[in-house]
This record gives C-alpha cells, sequence and structure tokens, in this order.
C-alpha cells in the first residue's frame, strides 16, 4: 500500500466527505483481487465500503475516467447495474476510480438467469454508428472506438487491424499470419448478417461480473462501444464462467443469428490478440488455430 501517503488518504476522505455530507474517516484499508492491472483495495469508513481502484495516470492516461464513462452508459440503459461511481480522477501521481463496494454472493440459476435476460435487454440499446462517443481502454491496452456505418470495418479498423500491428511490431506474430488476417478481412462479410449496432460490455469474461449477496447482477470492468452483440456472447465462451441458464434466458428475451455459435473463435480472435500482446506467444496457437477456420 504504498500509495497511502496520509495526504492521498486525506483527499480520498474529503471526497468521501463531499459525496455522503458526512464524516468518512477511512479505518481500514485492504488489498483485494482486482486482476493483473490495478491495484485494488477495500476502504472501511464511517459511511460503509468503498471499492478504490490505482494505477499510474502517466502510464495510462484517462483509464479510470474512460470506465467511468462506460459504467454511465451501462447505467443509463436502466437494465444490468453496475458499480455506482464516487469519483474518478487523479491524486498526484495516481489515477483512481472510487466506487461503490458491492458485497457478493452465490450465481444461482436465477441470478444467472437474470444477468442473461438483463444483458440481452442492454443489447437491444442501439446507436445510429458502430463505435463510442470516446477511445477506451481493454485491459491496458487503449482501444480505438471510431465511428463505422458497418461492424465488418469497425471489427476490421479498429479492433483487428491495431492489435494485429502491435502483434507484428513486437515479434509475437510474422508476415505469413499478418497476410491471413488480410484474407479474412476480404472474407468477413460473408461470415454473418449485418445488425444494428448495440450497446456491449466488451470484455464480458467471467471475471466481469459480480452476483451481489441479494442475487442481483452486476457489470464491472467495461470497455464499451456500439458493436455486434455476438462479440459480449463470444467473450462469454473464452474463459468460462457462464452456465446454460444465462445462454437460455438471453436467447428466449433476444435470440442471436442462426449459427452464432460457430462465430465464437471469430470474434474471439480479437481478446485472444490483445493477450497475445500482453502477455507473449502463449496465446498464439489459440490465435493461428481461431484464424484458420475463418480463411
Amino acid at each position: 500500500m504504498k500509495n497511502f501517503t496520509a495526504a492521498f488518504k486525506g483527499e480520498l476522505e474529503s471526497i468521501l466527505h463531499q459525496k455522503s455530507g458526512g464524516k468518512s474517516s477511512i479505518h481500514e484499508i485492504i488489498e483485494v483481487p482486482g486482476g493483473s492491472i490495478n491495484e485494488v483495495y477495500r476502504l472501511q469508513t464511517a459511511a460503509g465500503f468503498f471499492i478504490l481502484k490505482l494505477n499510474n495516470a502517466q502510464h495510462y492516461p484517462q483509464l479510470f475516467e474512460r470506465e467511468a464513462a462506460g459504467l454511465a452508459a451501462i447505467r443509463q440503459t436502466q437494465t444490468v447495474a453496475v458499480p455506482e461511481v464516487i469519483a474518478a480522477g487523479h491524486l498526484g501521481y495516481n489515477s483512481f476510480l472510487l466506487m461503490e463496494y458491492v458485497e457478493t454472493g452465490s450465481k444461482t440459476p436465477a441470478a444467472m438467469q437474470k444477468l442473461g435476460l438483463q444483458l440481452a435487454q442492454m443489447h437491444q440499446n442501439t446507436a445510429p454508428h458502430f463505435g463510442f462517443e470516446k477511445d477506451n481502454y481493454m485491459g491496458s491496452l487503449p482501444q480505438s472506438n471510431q465511428k463505422h456505418t458497418t461492424w465488418k470495418s469497425f471489427f476490421i479498423e479498429e479492433r483487428l487491424k491495431p492489435m494485429v500491428k502491435l502483434a507484428f511490431d513486437a515479434s509475437f506474430i510474422d508476415q505469413k499470419l499478418v497476410s491471413d488476417f488480410e484474407k479474412l478481412y476480404e472474407k468477413l462479410g460473408e461470415l454473418f448478417e449485418e445488425e444494428k449496432p448495440s450497446l456491449i460490455h466488451g470484455d464480458l469474461w467471467g471475471g466481469n461480473y459480480l452476483i451481489s449477496s441479494e442475487g442481483k447482477p452486476y457489470l464491472i470492468d467495461p470497455a464499451v462501444s456500439f458493436g455486434f452483440r455476438e462479440f459480449d456472447l463470444a467473450m462469454t465462451h473464452l474463459f468460462g464462467g457462464f452456465n446454460t441458464d444465462f445462454y437460455q434466458a438471453y436467447q428466449e428475451a433476444f435470440p442471436l443469428q442462426k449459427g452464432w455459435q460457430q462465430r465464437v473463435d471469430l470474434w474471439n480472435l480479437y481478446p485472444l490478440l490483445l493477450h497475445l500482446n500482453l502477455f507473449g506467444t502463449g496465446y498464439l496457437g489459440q490465435v493461428r488455430s481461431g484464424l484458420k477456420n475463418f480463411i
């Protein structure tokens, strides 16, 4: 907890005081698991518990402001819950996000059905273009959200091409694989039917949702855009954490295109490339095997 100087702690208490309207002294600070990117702490205060995420403001400019914007976009749909954002910004060299603490409970069948239903409802929120009003991050890598009229063009230009270039420049992939991706770009429009843009979470793996102690689903750590909703569903298959109750409830509320299961590996090329760029060639085999099914 090297970041918790007396001055930094005092600034946090001042923010909490302004939001709560009463004294909010921080009594205890406990580091909690938060992935490989951020430092995450649970704060116990006179006003209750809060979650604090920290990172280096210079290394990841506006990381948490963009996360807060994504949470706000999801909240505005009035579908699936997200933790309330108390404040986001900079304190010294720290970038921080201060949020409501959600006490977690069991992933019961009823809770997973509710998550599937509410995600389907969220996906029914649309926009004129694919993209988002702001760029953001997926993990610790910047993510461009320039607007496009088709998912094909958005997925190629704003998702695949930047990751492929990054991987090639880092010598994680060779020119042959770059050429294989170029073949995919030529064929992509034949592999699916375009839909209206949907507000998608963008990083929907099993670690990015919570079920509260009251059985209420929450989405966390979004990388939002208006995109193709199969992308969210594909990511749920990447590392597990979702069950048949979830998928059945989603399908009943907002049925997916026929054959969507056959496109799971297609849309997961983006998060796999991202993991390749972040963590190295351990993900190269999955990228190769996913790509070869579509070229």
